[in-house]
């Protein structure tokens, strides 16, 4: 019988600083065997604790998978990706977005019908928000599915990544990217993407995990977070490294928390702790609490808001 191929893997160097010289923070849990399936890469995809070979930089203690499935095979599987949950659990996000807004035109004022680019909008729940409230927002995504269901509700979204989107230079006051720099092939390469398509003095915002985080160090080899789709993992201080390489000023970065509904939740827990999560699934439906909205903050997510510099 004819052996089945390897998984194909690509070494890289560390994208804060290019230096090639790494320790193995946490050995992989996969068998690399097998091709990647795209359910691993969806948004509510509970794979939590299966990953490759997660590695820190020596040089300047960026944290990343390595090596990792080849940037192509990354991005052909989220253009393949489709997500029905992610649909059903919209309220939650949708308040999630709602209070992610108001910080946002804190440093921005009023939107006044400027334009605003969410990034890895997948099926557009912030750039509806951001419409309604008087942003002319669009979004770009890769995944064919996710553009679909955002279309179908009249948004304005373009299939592709921000790389190969060809939007004018200059001309978004505002670019988002909530959940998305950890699963982009090239962070770097993304947030100099971000400077050319922002006008002069323009506000990015970037929200994703933190691995230096009180409960990331307390939780160890078993944090969450640490799943196959997750290709890069940022503390404050690297993404603050790297967002002044790429040309911005970070003006704050902070852990703002997020909701979810009752029933998600539960189902989160279930994919981590089954024993737990059961139970628990079985109590929130049986007190018809499903949809019941709950916020949550353990501080091992954060957002920073940088200006761009620079010409």
């Amino acid at each position: 019988m004819t052996p089945e191929p390897e998984f194909p893997l690509e070494h890289i160097r560390c994208n804060l600083c290019g230096a090639d010289d790494y320790k193995v923070r946490i050995a992989s849990t996969l068998d690399r065997k097998k091709r990647a399936d795209w359910n691993a890469y969806a948004c509510t995809n509970g794979g939590y604790g299966h990953h490759g070979p997660i590695v820190m930089c020596k040089r300047c203690g960026f944290v990343y998978a390595d090596p990792r499935p080849q940037s192509t095979e990354v991005l052909d599987i989220y253009e393949a990706v489709q997500d029905p949950l992610y649909v059903e659990e919209r309220e939650g996000r949708v308040l999630t977005f709602e209070h992610h807004l108001r910080p946002l035109e804190r440093f921005t004022g009023p939107a006044n019908g400027r334009h605003l680019l969410d990034v890895g909008a997948h099926t557009g729940v912030f750039v509806d928000i951001a419409s309604r409230h008087g942003w002319d927002a669009w979004g770009v995504e890769p995944s064919t599915w996710a553009v679909e269901q955002a279309r179908a509700q009249g948004l304005q979204m373009h299939l592709g990544t921000l790389e190969n989107a060809g939007f004018p230079p200059d001309y978004f006051s505002v670019v988002t990217m909530w959940d998305v720099i950890e699963h982009v092939p090239d962070p770097f390469a993304t947030l100099q993407a971000a400077w050319r398509v922002l006008e002069p003095e323009g506000l990015l915002v970037v929200h994703t995990m933190d691995i230096d985080s009180l409960f990331s160090r307390l939780m160890g080899r078993r944090w969450p977070w640490y799943m196959e789709m997750h290709l890069f993992y940022f503390s404050r201080r690297t993404l603050a490294a790297m967002l002044n390489k790429a040309g911005f000023q970070v003006r704050w970065m902070g852990a703002q928390g997020r909701y979810l509904q009752a029933g998600y939740l539960a189902s989160r827990v279930t994919a981590l702790l089954s024993w737990v999560g059961r139970p628990l699934e079985r109590l929130v439906t049986m007190l018809k609490l499903r949809e019941v909205a709950l916020r949550v903050n353990l501080g091992d997510l954060f957002t920073a808001y940088a200006q761009k510099v620079g010409n």
